[in-house]
């Protein structure tokens, strides 16, 4: 199969979890003998082509708008003009597969300019994130979603939970939709073998301390203000001997402010963006991770915290149940409630023996459902069943 794929972010250009999903799941897609190439947009010293595992991938420049919305479309009318390029010079694709609506308006003008089937990965919604649809922003994203799961041949989600929220919010039928999980590369997960890990560890925390750390983005849905309403249990539970570490770029002021109402303001370290060495060393000297989200499709940081082998407490928001097996791989506590979660952290913290025995069922886990080989294998059988229909067909 010859694939065109349509992504608004992919490495070096990170934003959320799109990226890494399409730069982990299209070389294994490449592995199964299918031509896969990629249009994303520029960034910074990034070349316009490369070639990365079999992986063609094109970076096309987007004209700068203040307004993000008119950014998305300059993006797609970009994206559209590369792609017909493409379609010109080596000929048409037998797929175009997009993610998520921001590159919607390229993918369906695609389709229908040379009747390409289309596919669609819905990594989240606006309704999902907000409850809602309750302003014109919100409207306007959601229009664009609908459009594209309107548009697309099959829709690809990440867990049954997004199943049933496309389904019910967009009515889409059922039977068009196809759960393929996120996953991870394990065996990249590197941690330094070589380095003085206690004088590391000090940066962050004194040695009698315990830390528990949040990494993403630092959003409402993401619960982080409920893992701050949770810290004074765990410190009057430890003798005040923990550190709430909180990593990720973005805006903590209303955050910041909560931890000093809660006077817990000495006990949280918000360290900002971590890169990934920093990231990969904190791992190692950190005794618990937690994502008390409130919106979670799928909860990918709880994998990375897998291969890393730190146990994981996390809300049972959304996908995060069916990633997180209760009592076996982690702990799921319930969402939006700050004792559930110091309940939660506290068993992994009181108890190290039980905590070790998470991690490695939580590291087996990752090799028994979430290999990127097993799951390129998955999607393929998607283009592979819409493939045949589109035989069975004549495109007016």
């Amino acid at each position: 199969m010859k694939i065109l794929v349509l992504a608004w972010e992919f490495p070096p250009r990170i934003v959320g979890g799109i990226a890494r999903h399409v730069a982990e799941l299209y070389p294994e897609i490449v592995q199964l003998n299918h031509d896969i190439h990629l249009i994303t947009v520029e960034f910074g010293s990034a070349p316009a082509y490369e070639k990365v595992e079999g992986l063609k991938i094109y970076r096309v420049p987007v004209a700068p708008h203040d307004n993000f919305f008119e950014w998305v479309k300059n993006m797609n009318r970009s994206m559209q003009s590369h792609a017909q390029k493409l379609i010109n010079n080596m000929g048409t694709f037998d797929l175009i597969h997009a993610h998520d609506w921001l590159v919607a308006e390229s993918a369906i003008a695609l389709k229908h300019q040379y009747k390409i089937p289309l596919v669609a990965t819905i990594h989240a919604t606006e309704y999902g994130r907000h409850n809602g649809i309750h302003n014109q922003t919100q409207a306007h994203v959601f229009y664009h979603e609908a459009n594209l799961i309107y548009n697309a041949w099959r829709v690809i989600v990440c867990s049954n939970y997004m199943r049933q929220e496309i389904h019910q919010v967009f009515h889409c039928p059922w039977d068009k939709i196809d759960i393929v999980y996120n996953g991870i590369r394990a065996e990249k997960k590197q941690h330094p073998p070589y380095f003085d890990k206690m004088e590391f560890r000090r940066k962050y925390a004194a040695d009698d301390e315990k830390i528990i750390y949040y990494v993403g983005r630092m959003t409402y849905e993401k619960g982080i203000q409920v893992l701050l309403n949770a810290a004074p249990q765990i410190l009057r539970a430890t003798g005040g001997k923990a550190k709430f570490v909180i990593i990720g770029g973005g805006d903590t002021h209303a955050m910041k402010v909560q931890a000093g109402r809660l006077g817990i303001w000495d006990r949280c370290y918000f360290t900002g963006f971590m890169s990934e060495e920093d990231l990969n060393k904190f791992q190692t000297i950190a005794d618990c991770a937690v994502f008390p989200s409130l919106y979670e499709p799928f909860g990918i940081v709880a994998l990375e915290s897998f291969a890393s082998k730190v146990p994981v407490v996390v809300s049972n928001a959304g996908g995060l149940p069916e990633v997180v097996q209760h009592n076996k791989t982690g702990i799921t506590t319930y969402a939006n409630d700050y004792n559930s979660l110091a309940w939660g952290i506290l068993q992994v913290l009181q108890n190290p023996d039980y905590a070790q025995i998470l991690v490695k069922n939580a590291y087996q886990d990752l090799k028994d459902r979430f290999r990127w080989g097993d799951l390129a294998k998955q999607t393929e059988a998607v283009y592979t069943h819409i493939l045949k229909e589109r035989r069975q067909i004549t495109w007016e």
